[in-house]
């Protein structure tokens, strides 16, 4: 879960970043990455792994999140709706995902060292 809820973070910095860096193109839509609840529930349901070559292998995985429309801005005369207020206020909750995601596998790390002696 915390892999998946990276490379979302990840995903959706660099969709941000894309809105932002085109703030001022005309015609521009805003763009965001699905939430990760929806994307991670799609994502899940493979489940089973393979240990013997006669076992059903698991459906491989889209590398790509989906890409949706943003929704709730104001188009601009030129045709642009991208709300820099808003990118930032995404921007700063991804940041939120990306940190929680990395204290997980701080923890996990710090767990296999403290599993094989060699604590902090």
């Amino acid at each position: 879960m915390a892999q998946g809820l990276l490379r979302h973070a990840t995903a959706r910095q660099s969709v941000i970043a894309g809105n932002i860096a085109n703030a001022d193109t005309p015609g521009y839509r805003a763009r965001d990455v699905a939430p990760f609840a929806e994307t991670y529930r799609g994502a899940g349901e493979a489940g089973l792994r393979t240990t013997r070559a006669q076992h059903i292998r698991p459906q491989a995985r889209g590398g790509e999140l989906p890409i949706v429309a943003a929704s709730g801005t104001t188009v601009a005369p030129n045709g642009n709706d991208v709300s820099l207020e808003s990118e930032m206020v995404k921007a700063a909750e991804v940041r939120i995902q990306y940190d929680m995601a990395m204290s997980v596998y701080t923890s996990a790390l710090d767990i296999l060292k403290a599993s094989i002696g060699r604590g902090r």
